[in-house]
């Protein structure tokens, strides 16, 4: 009998961790499709004769329909269970692959972009949701920070390897190829992915009674009125939405049109923000782990920085040469890495039974300040330089708005509440 249970465990224990694999692949192809668009503008320009606006709308369409998803994504999750939902949702997720890769207009475009950001909105929660029913409670940081860090994967493969697969496949092709990929790997997951292990007995919380309506309110209500929240809240919004809406759609008409760059050096330059966002993630968790003893620090300085680099840019000549570039777009992966303590920070902000709601609302607010941003920044280029929308005064005056609104949030940040430091007792 022993022996048994023995071997109930081993194969339980590999089980869980395929789960893991296949949910974070998906959790990849999320980040992939995000950033997609970045390396693909000069196509979308030449085949399309899309302007500034038209290219922002048609990224950011990703995003708003990724954001607004964000609430009944936490319903599905807890009423339907992950399997179905991230089987159901990754399958609209390749219809909009399909729709994306045959459009023949800006709206169509969209409305593929519309269902990608719908399709991928549920993999990164989902595999959050997953670990908690398959890992002990203690395994839940270090997990979802693998993810994390994980998908950062999905962020390297738009950038110079799409760039290599639209060289030699075309555009089109490429994402009818990544449509067959995602539902091959969405098939894998439906029929290897279980909600529930067979004894149910991993999670602490499974046996936890869900919260009554009432109570749920009275909490948001709680959260909503502390100064703290609308800060860090504020914060994310710009801070991810400047850097996601460069790396996903700005860096590439930037070098390619501006610093006079191939797609391939391009799409390398772009990949260097995604390893200096790798390099920093650990590097700033450390600093404020351990060494500064402090959220608020390494946040502010990372907000600084990344306002710097963007100064850099305005004021460098057109036509730099890609070492400098390389660089300063490294840096800034670098320096916005800081961001993802904004995450812990709000969670230590308030108690444990609102810890889920305050990181579910900072994800909102992080995922809108990209659409946001992409389409803004368009609007602006084209209203101040409606001729020449993808110039280089049209993103040295973008680049001066994002830098002054970093610059303001760096001055904000300064006013929240350390939560790390008065922890004396924290290991």
């Amino acid at each position: 009998m022993n022996n048994n249970n023995i071997l109930f465990d081993i194969i339980k224990s590999s089980r869980r961790w395929l789960i893991l694999i296949i949910a974070g692949t998906l959790f990849i192809l999320s980040q992939f499709y995000r950033s997609s668009v970045a390396v693909i503008t000069p196509n979308l320009i030449h085949d399309l004769k899309l302007d500034a606006w038209e290219l922002s709308t048609v990224s950011a369409s990703f995003f708003y329909a990724f954001a607004l998803m964000q609430i009944p994504v936490g319903l599905f999750l807890d009423s339907i269970g992950p399997r179905i939902t991230m089987t159901l949702l990754t399958l609209v997720a390749v219809a909009g692959a399909l729709i994306f890769s045959m459009g023949e207009s800006y709206y169509s475009l969209t409305i593929g972009r519309v269902f990608l950001g719908i399709g991928m909105a549920c993999n990164f929660m989902g595999t959050l949701k997953l670990i908690t029913i398959w890992f002990r409670p203690k395994q839940f940081a270090t997990l979802s920070a693998i993810i994390l860090s994980a998908g950062t994967a999905g962020n390297i493969a738009a950038a110079t390897p799409l760039a290599l697969m639209v060289q030699t496949l075309g555009w089109r092709n490429s994402f009818v190829t990544m449509s067959g990929v995602t539902f091959f790997i969405v098939i894998l997951f439906f029929f290897l992915v279980n909600d529930r292990p067979g004894n149910q007995i991993i999670s602490e919380n499974q046996g936890a009674s869900r919260p009554k309506v009432r109570d749920t309110l009275q909490r948001a209500k709680i959260l909503f009125s502390q100064r703290d929240f609308w800060i860090i809240s504020f914060s994310t919004f710009c801070r991810y939405g400047i850097f996601a809406s460069v790396q996903a759609l700005w860096a590439g008409p930037y070098l390619i049109q501006v610093a006079g760059l191939s797609p391939v050096t391009a799409g390398n330059i772009i990949l260097l923000m995604s390893i200096g966002m790798i390099i920093g993630s650990p590097v700033t968790g450390h600093l404020s782990d351990i060494v500064f003893t402090s959220r608020k620090k390494v946040i502010t300085f990372g907000l600084f920085g990344m306002s710097v680099i963007l100064g850099i840019l305005v004021f460098l000549p057109g036509e730099s040469g890609k070492v400098t570039l390389s660089v300063l777009f490294f840096c800034f992966g670098l320096f916005s890495s800081s961001g993802q303590l904004m995450y812990a920070h709000i969670k230590e902000q308030v108690p444990h039974e609102n810890a889920g709601m305050a990181m579910t609302a900072i994800n909102f607010f992080t995922m809108g300040g990209v659409a946001v941003f992409l389409q803004g920044l368009g609007f602006l280029m084209k209203f101040l330089y409606p001729g020449t929308s993808l110039g280089f005064s049209a993103f040295k005056s973008a680049f001066i708005f994002c830098g002054i609104c970093l610059a303001v949030i760096c001055v904000c940040y300064t006013f929240t509440t350390e939560t790390l430091a008065m922890k004396k007792d924290y290991r």
